[in-house]
């Protein structure tokens, strides 16, 4: 494989993920949107730019997204206390509570749809994810 198939297979595995997502909040959620909220909560209390820098999109539209998202009290800023020129973001409690009450989105029906509806090609395609979310896990 190389790194053109290894970006294809990742965008095949984002469209995957997104068709699974249940339409709630988060599913119905553009994909840059849906980028910042989930660097936010995997990274909390990083910097606006920290953000930016991980989510590669333009700093205006990461501070705006921002903005709304603490409207929708799905995060809150603050001042940086070593530099208080610098915004901190991290989810609110209440974002938190409602992620943790949400039941885990099955992926079967999304899976099958690439993959077939074979229970063989299904085991297998679910155990290739596995031990690659395994083998990169804090990568």
């Amino acid at each position: 494989m190389n790194a053109f198939e290894l970006y294809q297979l990742g965008r095949r595995l984002m469209k995957i993920g997104v068709r699974a997502m249940p339409d709630d909040e988060f599913g119905r959620l553009r994909g840059s949107t849906r980028a910042i909220v989930s660097d936010i909560f995997d990274n909390p209390g990083s910097s606006i730019s920290e953000v930016t820098a991980r989510v590669e999109l333009p700093q205006s539209q990461v501070s705006a997204c921002v903005a709304q998202l603490r409207e929708n009290d799905v995060v809150e800023t603050v001042a940086d206390p070593a530099d208080g020129r610098r915004t901190l973001v991290r989810p609110t409690e209440a974002a938190l509570r409602r992620t943790r009450s949400r039941p885990p989105a099955e992926i079967d029906g999304a899976l099958a749809a690439a993959v077939g509806d074979d229970p063989a090609r299904l085991a297998r395609a679910r155990q290739a994810l596995a031990t690659l979310a395994e083998l990169l896990d804090g990568a």
